[in-house]
């Protein structure tokens, strides 16, 4: 059987492989375009806030190939928690709260991602990016 004979005994037509060809091309699409928004967004230096009752307490400078350091956040009734800094991320290392949320949360180390949020010591880390690409970023 040839391939006339297939489209002619079949219901596919010419124009309908040219059609399943470009939402085939088409479907890639978002690929695209957010590889192409994401390497924009490489360049962006990042910086993570650290928030405790909505007040800001530090802010530290996420840099690749930066330190790894740790911060002991400590309130007056004793709660405590232990923020690791490593280069461009960070994370919840230890803390005294019940749940352990927090710790299990893990890594984070860019903007828009899922804050780090300690809810017993209403405590929140977020990573905002300070070139102005988004809303309410830092601009220096």
């Amino acid at each position: 059987m040839t391939i006339k004979d297939f489209f002619q005994k079949s219901f596919i037509r010419p124009w309908d492989i040219a059609i399943i060809l470009l939402l085939i091309l088409s479907s890639f699409l978002p690929l695209v375009v957010f590889s192409m928004n994401q390497t924009q967004s490489d360049n962006v230096k990042n910086q993570a806030i650290l928030k405790v009752d909505g007040e800001v307490i530090k802010v530290f400078d996420l840099i690749e190939d930066g330190p790894t350091y740790t911060y002991k956040y400590e309130d007056s009734d004793g709660d405590y928690n232990i923020i690791e800094v490593s280069g461009d991320r960070i994370r919840m290392l230890e803390s005294n709260c019940g749940d352990q949320v927090c710790v299990q949360r893990g890594w984070i180390s860019k903007s828009g991602q899922t804050p780090i949020a300690c809810l017993p010591h209403n405590l929140f880390i977020t990573v905002q990016a300070s070139d102005g690409s988004e809303d309410g970023s830092l601009i220096y």
